[in-house]
């Protein structure tokens, strides 16, 4: 079974977003996306102070399958990215909602984050 928190947000492509504080919001990759991009060897990392719009590819996850695009949830500001992914990528499989985050954005826009998915909704997507 695929774990889904209830405290998160979801996109169609897969990330989950945690809010941090008001205009704040860490990002990174689903339990069931990395699943499906088994291994992961390699993650470009956004660029700090990048700003991006909804949906953009920002970052680059790479497993021993495939490269995959890391999407901008919603409109902001890269103010933070997970530098231990540089030393140690397979902490996206191992904890992909802990230690494996990939960055955090500063948000134009917190009514933006109305758009993404719950749990429930997320959990019906994967099946």
């Amino acid at each position: 079974m695929t774990n889904v928190p209830d405290d998160l947000l979801y996109t169609e492509t897969h990330e989950w977003i945690k809010r941090e504080d008001s205009d704040k919001v860490r990002v990174g990759i689903t339990d069931h996306a990395q699943s499906e991009l088994t291994d992961v060897v390699y993650v470009e990392l956004p660029k700090m102070d990048r700003q991006a719009n909804a949906k953009e590819p920002i970052a680059v996850v790479e497993s021993v399958k495939a490269a995959s695009d890391i999407y901008a949830p919603v409109k902001g500001t890269v103010v933070e990215v997970n530098k231990a992914l540089e030393a140690d990528p397979g902490l996206i499989n191992r904890e992909p909602y802990g230690q494996g985050w990939i960055f955090v954005l500063k948000i134009d826009n917190a009514d933006e984050l109305k758009q993404l998915k719950d749990a429930e909704a997320y959990r019906k997507q994967i099946g």
